[in-house]
């Protein structure tokens, strides 16, 4: 079972990580591994929804924004600067937020139970609370 086949059950019923004993290097490397999950995650659930207007429209949506915050924390690792670290971890974090955003506009519009996406809502919700973290320390 490839990577991307396994991504729906990987992180049901995980823990949320201590990262109190990961070095930077290895919390770098949970949560960017996290981050693409999440990615992936999104693009099977865009896969499945309706095939009309406002289902592929929030799709799109949710696909550009869970993308583009496993992307830009990617971008936070190859960074140059602590100024630039910033940046791109702010990036990473409004993207998931946004992400966050179009889950949940898809309950609201009755497109998917939220039953269906209370999994990935919550991953979601405790990267963001992760990558608060993160910025705040790098800021102080």
């Amino acid at each position: 079972m490839s990577e991307i086949d396994n991504c729906d059950n990987e992180l049901v019923g995980e823990q949320p990580a201590n990262y109190s004993n990961y070095s930077k290097g290895q919390f770098l490397d949970d949560i960017e591994r996290r981050l693409k999950m999440f990615m992936l995650r999104c693009v099977k659930l865009c896969r499945s929804l309706p095939d009309n207007f406002e289902s592929q429209h929030f799709g799109r949506q949710l696909i550009r924004s869970s993308s583009s915050a496993a992307a830009n924390f990617r971008a936070v690792r190859r960074s140059r600067s602590q100024k630039e670290f910033f940046a791109k971890l702010s990036i990473s974090l409004e993207e998931l937020d946004e992400s966050l955003f179009w889950l949940e506009t898809l309950i609201l519009t009755d497109l998917i139970p939220e039953h269906r996406l209370a999994d990935l809502i919550d991953e979601g919700n405790q990267l963001l609370k992760i990558l608060s973290k993160s910025r705040k320390t790098a800021g102080d």
